[in-house]
């Protein structure tokens, strides 16, 4: 205890707690499907998104070990740079759980290219690593908000969208584009 009482509960600490909801993009390998593991582990509720339907099975499959009920655990393949994939993955989530806690846009690819790589190579690059993140928080945000219950937003970023080093500028770009959203997104969800 503190003189003037216990520090209040940070926000994290009222999200990552037993049945809370959690939506993970990404979430069939790296960043994504370890925090599945944790979440479930919290005996949170985990629904996982990828566009990977086998690999998303066999990561839910893990998950679902770890978690207080098998059922607390669910896989929707989703294509994030889908617009409409992504309000089913939203639809589905609420649908089952009436809310969600905790939006985690992890969904990435890694290639993209130089300045003057082809074209396909750069939409799929920003469809994916700065859409994505934007339609998983415009779709799932407002929801987010009215429920009134602690919510959290995490969208993953990297080192390059701040460093930019040379190499692989469509990717650095497109982490540059996400770094920016999500600062004007706590900005604007700060304000109120």
């Amino acid at each position: 205890d503190s003189l003037f009482g216990a520090p209040p509960k940070s926000l994290a600490s009222r999200v990552l707690t037993p049945g809370s909801v959690a939506v993970i993009t990404g979430a069939s390998t790296g960043i994504g499907r370890a925090m599945a593991r944790k979440c479930a582990s919290l005996k949170m509720k985990v629904v996982m998104a990828d566009i990977d339907e086998v690999e998303l099975a066999e990561a839910a499959r893990e998950v679902a070990a770890l978690a207080a009920s098998p059922t607390d655990v669910s896989a929707v393949a989703t294509d994030v740079s889908d617009p409409a994939a992504v309000e089913r993955l939203r639809d589905s989530t609420f649908a089952k759980h009436s809310r969600c806690n905790l939006l985690m846009n992890s969904a990435g690819v890694g290639s993209g290219g130089g300045a003057l790589a082809p074209r396909a190579a750069w939409e799929k690059t920003l469809a994916v690593n700065a859409w994505g993140p934007i339609h998983g928080c415009q779709a799932f945000v407002p929801l987010m908000r009215a429920s009134g219950a602690p919510g959290l937003v995490v969208n993953t970023g990297s080192k390059q969208g701040i460093t930019a080093p040379p190499g692989n500028l469509a990717y650095n770009v497109s982490k540059a584009a996400l770094k920016t959203f999500t600062e004007g997104l706590e900005h604007e969800l700060r304000q109120g």
